[in-house]
């Protein structure tokens, strides 16, 4: 998996929606799992979101939350 793919994952807010502002990597799997029944967006933000999808899914938001303290830390230098 890239690595760009998943700071962008924490870095990028959901530009709409009921959840309009937050981190797609904070966007709950209920949301997720509805998008990938209908269709997720075009594009990079639908590529950012199944990506959460599946690590989700797959119950490995560890990394998520590993990615979430890597991005902060590098924020602060």
């Amino acid at each position: 998996m890239d690595k760009k793919v998943l700071l962008d994952t924490v870095r990028t807010p959901m530009p709409f929606g009921k959840y309009k502002g937050k981190m797609i990597s904070d966007l709950p799997i209920s949301y997720l799992e509805w998008f990938q029944r209908k269709g997720f967006p075009p594009g990079k933000l639908g590529m950012l979101m199944s990506t959460v999808f599946e690590i989700k899914t797959n119950g490995l938001d560890e990394i998520l939350y590993k990615i979430k303290q890597i991005a902060s830390s590098a924020g602060r230098n």
